[in-house]
């Protein structure tokens, strides 16, 4: 279904079937031989959604080999490459708790549970942000599990096309603190116009000494949805009916870096495949199915 103004979802429909995808993607990376990170709440947060082939694919018992060979690689980049994302998010936060800063923002938290699984500085405060029927599935799942929070979690829910910044205030982030934010696999999903809007806010809500980490997909200015459509084959031969060009915006898009670097953020960033090599891991081998480009790992911090 194509995204609408003031269009809302849960972890099994629309953008929130995206989050559900990136925890099965934690879930199985979690599982690797040598795994990067470990996240024990991905895969039963996967299952309690429901959506059956992400269940299959957690659990082990889908042949992607057997059912598409030729996509096999393919899943095992996209693997990989969730595997180095989490990687590159989980150390920006225990960087920034170790620099100090004691306030943590995940924007569109989805199923991301690392308010229950970072080793948080004492004294920390984790804000979660996102609709309120995925911030309370989250918590209800979490809690039915008996997981409990490595840091003071405060949920915040409201849609990011709201006043989120006065929630955020509401909910007790103080803006003339040092604030560790991280927007990871949210840009695609934002208009430039809204995209520019959310880096306005988290400058106004940040205290020198804060710091920020996102992504830059290059591969939005000239997304083509047939290919994109044609590479996510693989994943409809496995019972998937997401439809990624539908969900996302694409177009002429500028980088957070550049965009933060003008409000006076020193920011730098790290393509793909220099993050698959400091971690060991192979250049994904996406070949004619890479639609979204060398993505770009972004972080900085304001002086």
């Amino acid at each position: 279904m194509a995204r609408s103004e003031g269009d809302s979802w849960d972890l099994a429909s629309s953008v929130g079937a995206t989050a559900t995808m990136v925890a099965a993607g934690r879930a199985i990376a979690t599982n690797a031989e040598h795994p990067l990170f470990d996240d024990p709440f991905a895969a039963p947060l996967v299952r309690a959604v429901g959506i059956e082939a992400f269940t299959l694919m957690v659990d082990g018992t889908i042949d992607i080999a057997a059912i598409a060979p030729e996509g096999a690689a393919q899943v095992k980049s996209n693997i990989d490459e969730m595997a180095v994302r989490t990687k590159f998010f989980d150390d920006y936060f225990v960087n920034a708790g170790a620099s100090g800063v004691r306030q943590a923002v995940i924007l569109a938290a989805g199923l991301d549970a690392r308010a229950y699984r970072l080793p948080w500085a004492d004294g920390t405060v984790v804000y979660e942000v996102d609709q309120p029927d995925v911030i309370e599935f989250k918590t209800r799942t979490l809690a039915d599990l008996g997981a409990s929070p490595t840091a003071e979690r405060r949920t915040v829910p409201i849609d990011l096309r709201e006043d989120w910044p006065a929630a955020m205030r509401a909910a007790g982030l103080d803006p003339e603190r040092p604030t560790a934010w991280c927007a990871e696999g949210l840009l695609i999903y934002l208009p430039q116009e809204a995209q520019d809007r959310l880096f306005d806010n988290i400058h106004e809500l940040s205290a020198p000494g804060s710091t920020v980490a996102t992504e830059f997909v290059p591969g939005m200015r000239d997304f083509d949805p047939e290919k994109a459509r044609a590479a996510a084959d693989t994943f409809a031969r496995l019972g998937l009916e997401m439809d990624m060009p539908s969900l996302i915006y694409h177009g002429e898009r500028t980088s957070a870096a550049d965009y933060l670097s003008a409000k006076g953020w020193q920011m730098t960033g790290v393509p793909r495949t220099e993050l698959f090599a400091s971690y060991g891991l192979p250049t994904p081998e996406f070949g004619d199915r890479d639609v979204l480009g060398e993505i770009v790992y972004i972080s900085g911090a304001l002086p």
